[in-house]
C-alpha cells in the first residue's frame, strides 16, 4: 500500500540520482541504504490509479515497458517525488516510503512481476 505522505521515524533520501544512460534511478537513504531502481521497474509499480486500480484487484498488469525513461522529476512537497515517463505517464507520486518499499521489496516483486507477464503471455 502505498503511504502518500511520510511517516515519522522512517528513512529519508539524502541524494536521488537519475542515470539516463542506464535508465537508472539511484537514491541514497539517511539509514546509509542505497537502492537502485530501473525505471521500468518504477514505471510498472506506479502508485498511480491508472496502475493500481482503485481497490485490491484491480491492478493493471504493464507490458511494453523495458524501454521506458524517466524525462523529467519534480518534487511533491517534502515528501515525494513525481516522474514523467516516456510514455506519458506521469501521476505517479512516489512517497519516500514508498520508495524505500520498492527498493527493499525488489527482488521479490520484480520476480513476481515476471510471474504474471508469463502467466498473461505477455511480454516486458
Amino acid at each position: 500500500m502505498c503511504r502518500q505522505y511520510h511517516r515519522p521515524g522512517m528513512p529519508t533520501p539524502t541524494e536521488i540520482r537519475l542515470h539516463q544512460k542506464s535508465r537508472v534511478l539511484e537514491i541514497t537513504f539517511d539509514d546509509g541504504r542505497q537502492f537502485r531502481l530501473s525505471y521500468e521497474y518504477l514505471r510498472v509499480f506506479s502508485p498511480s490509479a491508472e496502475v493500481r486500480g482503485h481497490g485490491p484487484g484491480q491492478e493493471v498488469l504493464q507490458t511494453g515497458k523495458r524501454d521506458v525513461e524517466i524525462r523529467s522529476v519534480e518534487p511533491v512537497g517534502s515528501y515525494a517525488i513525481q516522474p514523467t515517463f516516456s510514455d506519458g505517464h506521469a501521476t505517479g507520486i512516489y512517497s519516500w516510503d514508498y520508495l524505500y518499499e520498492l527498493g527493499v521489496e525488489q527482488e521479490a516483486r520484480w520476480a513476481s512481476y515476471l510471474k504474471q507477464l508469463a502467466a498473461a503471455g505477455q511480454s516486458r
